[in-house]
């Protein structure tokens, strides 16, 4: 008799979802622009307490849609190169309600310096740049995906909630 995969059982590995982000050193992100159109980027990024930080320059697609607030999501994802199954690679995606910072507030100054420390002396310079911007991804909710049968619905805490199960996995 054939085993279909909702009749396998397979053990969900525990939860890493901090050990992910703190092994990455940028964030990709998911925006979309006025006309509905996605673009696709990444950046450098601080995590302070649940929320990250970008530096960002209206260069960049990417900036005008964050700057206006439109829906974003953001990726953590581990590397390929130490992935032993590329179709269960761990991740962690999570909407984000974005927001800018002003570069010369209170939060700005912190945020520029601890991008200074984690990024290096090239934050000094684009962060006196006019066209870069400070952005605040705060999370609303996400998914954590460690393997197969191992996906987990995610806060924004960044904590897990609850054992995705079943939930949008059945075959269509």
């Amino acid at each position: 008799m054939n085993q279909t995969h909702t009749e396998k059982k397979i053990k969900p590995v525990a939860p890493k979802v901090q050990e992910l982000i703190n092994a990455s050193k940028s964030v990709i992100l998911a925006t979309v622009d006025a006309g509905g159109n996605p673009n696709s980027s990444y950046a450098p990024f601080v995590q302070l307490d649940h929320t990250f930080y970008i530096l960002v320059s209206f260069m960049a697609k990417h900036t005008k849609n964050l700057a206006d607030g439109r829906k974003t999501s953001i990726m953590f994802i581990k590397d390929e190169s130490a992935t032993k199954q590329i179709y269960a690679r761990e991740r962690l995606t999570i909407e984000a309600a974005t927001s800018q910072i002003e570069k010369d507030s209170e939060i700005g100054n912190i945020v520029v310096a601890k991008l200074r420390k984690t990024h290096g002396k090239v934050v000094e310079v684009i962060s006196e740049m006019g066209d870069f911007i400070l952005i605040a991804l705060q999370p609303v909710k996400g998914s954590y995906v460690n393997g197969f049968g191992s996906a987990y619905f995610v806060d924004a805490n960044l904590e897990i909630v609850e054992h995705r199960n079943d939930v949008n996995h059945q075959a269509k």
